[in-house]
């Protein structure tokens, strides 16, 4: 199969049969398939599903027992796409299914791994705009993603990229987390973005916060090593302050205040304690990782006689 399109489904009843419709026609003479993934949606999202999947020979429905969430619902769709490629789409119609053509154009002709859409102008409600501002600003120092890339939800990803992509079995996938484990390889390429054809988004300040702390605590390290880097230096400040305390009352040139040796005493204890917690956390740390089924090393695959990048 050349093409994979995975469209996570939440309450779209009324857009799932006219956007698969909509695909069927606009990859006309493609060779492709659909994998839809119900993620517990409370309306009759799953019946339509499921005459669609009887409907289309190039259609597969899956369904959740309850909502897991976006990126649990992507990662189920992504075991269950055989195509060279996968393009993940939303149900909502903000992303033009005529647009995947140009995310496999961009991708064969740079050859890229992954290949995100990127919007002249969004039509997200402001909140969510501003969750996805703080997410992207997030995932610059925590997954290491270049500081110009804007992580859409629609996106191109490679077939040994997915392959690795879905070795993760844990509870808690952040599938632009898991990108950035195994490439850098990565483009973008400009599609419009329409407002949503039918009811309203479900991000909410719970998701919000979820997401973020996914991605603060789930895919890096670097939290643990601020506070043991603060503690460091809590520590030695407080010992050169503590140190110039002690010259000053041995030479009689500096009057030693109460308050002062207590906050310096505070500061040591403090310090130590934070860098002591760091040591530990980045042990706990390792572990985490090393547990958390991402791979030590991907390689990449090409055509015999010709050499490794």
């Amino acid at each position: 199969m050349e093409l994979s399109v995975v469209i996570p489904v939440y309450n779209s009843e009324r857009t799932i049969g006219p956007l698969v419709e909509r695909l069927q026609d606009c990859l006309l003479g493609q060779e492709f398939d659909v994998v839809l993934v119900n993620d517990g949606s409370q309306d009759n999202s799953e019946a339509v599903c499921q005459q669609l999947e009887n409907r289309y020979p190039n259609v597969t429905f899956v369904s959740l027992r309850t909502n897991f969430g976006e990126f649990n619902a992507v990662l189920c769709g992504l075991n269950h796409a055989s195509g060279k490629y996968a393009v993940i789409i939303d149900d909502d119609f903000q992303n033009p299914p005529e647009a995947i053509l140009r995310l496999v154009t961009t991708a064969e002709q740079g050859d890229y791994d992954v290949v995100y859409s990127r919007y002249a102008q969004k039509e997200h409600h402001w909140f969510r705009n501003l969750g996805s501002w703080l997410v992207n600003t997030l995932t610059t120092y925590s997954i290491g993603k270049p500081r110009d890339l804007y992580l859409s939800s629609f996106k191109l990803i490679r077939r040994d990229v997915i392959n690795e992509i879905i070795r993760y079995k844990g509870p808690y996938p952040y599938i632009d987390g898991l990108i950035f484990r195994v490439t850098r390889n990565v483009a973008s390429v400009e599609v419009p973005h329409h407002a949503r054809a039918e009811g309203r988004s479900s991000y909410t300040i719970r998701k919000l916060i979820s997401l973020f702390l996914n991605v603060f605590i789930g895919y890096s390290l670097w939290p643990i090593r601020i506070f043991t880097v603060f503690g460091a230096g809590l520590f030695v400040v407080s010992l050169f302050i503590g140190l110039f305390f002690i010259i000053g009352w041995i030479t009689k040139s500096v009057t030693i205040p109460g308050w002062g040796i207590i906050v310096c005493a505070i500061g040591i204890g403090l310090g130590v304690q934070m860098l002591f917690l760091g040591v530990l956390g980045e042990y706990l740390g390792k572990l985490f990782m090393a547990y958390s089924g991402l791979p030590a090393y991907v390689e990449k695959e090409r055509k015999r006689g010709q050499p490794t990048e």
